[in-house]
């Protein structure tokens, strides 16, 4: 069951500026092993953070270095969350993040679907037995 959705446009040339003119953001928002990637692929994780945040309904425990956009070995992208992050999302229910990310024409985005295991069904409702008036 989807419990989720977020989307996030970033402009990269503004991104890289503000990159470039604030270097202790890359260290707050990237985890080590994304720091090295260029500019277009920063913005769509960037883009990917913001857009789970989203998804999950707030950032309330969540942490951006404990969030990182890694790739399946088929080249997919995946969310490998650590820390309060990781519990977070656990909290919620949530049991499968899904994440799309594009760059093109100086712009990056990202969209991530959430699920949940849908709650489990109360007992069936019986109906109410029929009394007999015995007049």
């Amino acid at each position: 069951m989807i419990v989720g959705i977020g989307v996030d446009v970033v402009d990269v040339p503004r991104f890289t500026a503000t990159l470039a003119r604030t270097p202790r953001l890359l260290p707050r928002l990237f985890a080590p092993a994304e720091r090295a990637l260029k500019p277009r692929s920063l913005a769509a994780r960037y883009a990917a953070k913001e857009a789970l945040i989203k998804a999950l309904g707030g950032s309330d425990g969540v942490h951006w270095t404990d969030i990182e956009v890694a790739s399946e070995p088929s080249g997919r992208p995946t969310f490998a969350l650590t820390g309060e992050t990781a519990m977070a999302v656990a909290a919620r229910g949530i049991t499968a993040l899904h994440l799309s990310m594009s760059h093109d024409a100086g712009l990056a985005t990202a969209y991530v679907v959430a699920e949940a295991v849908p709650p489990a069904e109360g007992p069936a409702s019986v109906p109410p037995t029929a009394r007999e008036d015995t007049a």
